[in-house]
């Protein structure tokens, strides 16, 4: 079983600061208003495992499982008797606008019971994390 939703946004910023923002994992908490903690073990590729706690919700390990530099990137974690994926894609769109967004897979018996519980949640923090990435690409320029 699998259970699939997406989220996305236009926002405004360079795109290579916008990468350098989005995949710089140990500073994450300090500028997305849906993550307490977070770190990574090692370069921003693929195979390089993480750890994260988001407010609200379990810490846990994740891995990175696909990386095309400055358009996108993968990661996957496990759930009970399944895997929650993550795909995060930035494009340019114009002149200073990028189109961000995140794809969320559940894999497993886990995906009507996030569908029912998290989803609403998480696709309502969404659009407040693109802001965020926003506004710290734009301040760290």
């Amino acid at each position: 079983m699998q259970y699939s939703f997406i989220e996305e946004a236009v926002i405004s910023g360079d795109i290579d600061k916008i990468w350098a923002v989005a995949t710089d994992v140990a500073h994450w908490a300090d500028w997305d208003p849906h993550e307490e903690k977070s770190r990574i073990d090692g370069p921003f590729e693929a195979g390089t495992k993480g750890w994260v706690k988001p407010k609200g919700a379990p810490a846990g390990p994740f891995t990175i499982v696909a990386v095309e530099p400055g358009k996108s990137w993968t990661s996957e974690a496990g759930i009970p008797f399944g895997k929650l994926r993550g795909h995060r894609t930035y494009e340019v769109v114009g002149e200073g606008k990028v189109k961000v967004a995140e794809q969320v897979e559940v894999h497993g018996i886990f995906g009507l019971l996030f569908k029912r519980v998290w989803e609403k949640g998480m696709r309502a923090d969404m659009p407040l994390t693109f802001a965020a990435l926003e506004a710290e690409a734009l301040r760290r320029g």
